[in-house]
């Protein structure tokens, strides 16, 4: 029997002892039962159901108690990282919980990748002017933001973009979609970026501080 709250999931144990009533505590991240012998997995059901509200509470005042390891930014927002063995990763409010940090990589992984993509179909979509469909790669890059290769069609951008807002993927993906039409930085060049991104300027200084 398991109990579900914010896409995490907390396993009920139940004890059978000579009892008179059935007792309900949380601790390290499990719901505990104890109830006579004759109550049945149905009627425990029903009083944890009647209890949910309660075991919310006990649920969020552990996890604003919970040791913290760390921070971690995604696309501007910041989540305190917890480190639990016994849970799946989940995202509570501004924290992520996680078994380990390979399991944090693995998701910030995988996040990355599906955001980038779909964040560069989009604007390729968008965009009026006739242009190759881009191949998207993504690596840790020193001094660039993002990379256009014109003559295989391939679009790099830094895995770094994820620690800032989501409107400065946008602007490196505008900008090097805009490199398959104006191969230089000519004023040329700016005034198409500035079609798709009319702010860009300000969105360069905030990725230059």
């Amino acid at each position: 029997m398991n109990f579900t709250y914010n896409n995490r999931t907390y396993p009920v144990k139940i004890t059978k002892k000579n009892n008179k009533n059935t007792y309900l505590r949380y601790t390290n991240g499990t719901i505990n039962v104890t109830s006579p012998p004759y109550v049945t997995t149905r009627e425990i059901e029903k009083i944890i159901k009647n209890n949910e509200k309660t075991i919310i509470k006990w649920i969020e005042k552990e996890a604003q108690n919970t040791p913290e390891s760390g921070t971690i930014t995604i696309f501007g927002k910041k989540y305190k990282v917890v480190i639990e063995n016994s849970h799946k990763f989940s995202i509570l409010g501004n924290k992520i919980y996680t078994s380990s940090e390979k399991e944090l990589t693995k998701y910030i992984d995988n996040y990355l990748k599906i955001t980038y993509q779909n964040h560069l179909d989009y604007w390729y979509n968008k965009y009026e002017e006739k242009i190759p469909l881009p191949n998207l790669k993504i690596r840790k890059m020193k001094s660039r933001w993002g990379v256009c290769n014109i003559k295989n069609n391939n679009v790099t951008l830094n895995s770094e973009l994820i620690k800032y807002n989501i409107e400065c993927l946008d602007y490196v993906i505008i900008h090097e979609l805009s490199h398959f039409i104006h191969f230089n930085h000519s004023q040329e060049f700016w005034n198409q970026v500035a079609k798709y991104c009319p702010n860009y300027k300000k969105i360069r200084q905030n990725l230059r501080n």
